[in-house]
């Protein structure tokens, strides 16, 4: 108790002294130089412990990482490109790469696609906040949590006995002659699954954005295409879609990031047994479970060159959009 006590004064008393001693030192230091170059000089002293924090823990195990991918399992011998050619010719690696296309097509398309149908939907009616926050509240649970549940809901028991899983018990109630899946363990439909389950929390994610950008659209336009003519239908392809699209390209960027990351379901539920592997799933079995670092190494540079580019389009976007308002 008395460890907890000290380490939250710490924090609370201890980090604002810091960086108020920080601040005081660096404007002491600028006391001493010409006044034509403190200006110049000063951004590059505020921004110097953010920078260090960067190198320290963002560029630094990067690097490292990529140094790692072209040695062996423990880092005794150089190896060059062989954990590389692994990668991409192992077939529990092939299943990993074809799994997370699905990810990428599926969850992205869903998230998106319903994010923006509820948005429009609800958007102006008297119960809109009630509504979209029951939609937005799976983002509350934790991955692990939601993958917990999830399984517990996908449960299976044989025919003739009580289903414990709200999905079998709900479809063989329903449906008649229905019999009872094994979600999970059926090559058939446990990707689906998984990815059903990322859909459910996500998709409360993509509304708010959308919400967000739909109201940005302005009701005089709205209401000028209505009084000459429009329909609904019409109003929404040629007026809030071409609107939005900026918006959903940033939601879809975000959704494909978070695809192509995908683990925390996965372990929790199937630890990507029965042909769910993944790459984030099969990188954490390489490191923790086989103590093969150069691969689990080799496949993080992957995952990290695979994820840059779209990072590199999403802010691209945010700047555009910045731009325009």
């Amino acid at each position: 108790m008395a460890n907890t006590l000290l380490m939250a004064l710490i924090v609370v008393l201890g980090v604002p002294a810091v960086m108020a001693g920080y601040v005081g030192l660096v404007e002491w230091l600028l006391g001493f130089l010409p006044e034509r170059h403190r200006p110049g000089v000063r951004p590059w002293l505020w921004i110097g412990p953010a920078v260090l924090f960067l190198v320290v823990f963002l560029v630094y195990p990067a690097l490292n990482t990529a140094g790692i991918s072209l040695f062996n399992a423990d880092s005794t011998r150089f190896v060059g490109l062989a954990n590389y050619a692994y990668v991409f010719t192992a077939q529990d690696m092939l299943i990993s790469f074809k799994n997370n296309i699905l990810w990428l097509v599926l969850f992205t398309l869903l998230t998106v696609t319903f994010g923006l149908i509820i948005a429009v939907l609800f958007d102006r009616v008297r119960y809109e906040a009630a509504a979209k926050a029951l939609i937005f509240l799976p983002m509350a649970i934790s991955f692990v949590a939601a993958g917990v549940i999830w399984k517990l809901m996908y449960d299976f028991k044989p025919a003739g006995l009580p289903q414990m899983g709200t999905v079998n018990a709900i479809l063989t109630t329903t449906i008649p002659g229905f019999q009872p899946q094994a979600w999970l363990f059926n090559p058939s439909t446990n990707n689906p699954g998984l990815i059903a389950v990322g859909v459910w929390m996500w998709t409360g994610f993509c509304m708010v954005i959308l919400s967000a950008g739909l109201k940005g659209i302005p009701t005089e336009i709205l209401e000028a295409a209505r009084v000459d003519g429009a329909n609904e239908w019409q109003v929404f392809w040629r007026i809030i879609l071409p609107m939005l699209s900026s918006t959903i390209t940033v939601v879809a960027t975000t959704m494909i990031i978070n695809a192509l990351k995908a683990f925390d379901i996965i372990y929790v539920m199937t630890n990507g047994n029965y042909g769910t592997e993944v790459i984030a799933n099969r990188m954490y079995k390489e490191m923790f479970n086989f103590h093969q670092f150069g691969r689990a190494s080799a496949i993080a540079v992957i995952l990290l060159l695979a994820i840059i580019p779209i990072m590199l389009k999403n802010i691209q976007d945010f700047r555009r959009q910045e731009a325009l308002r």
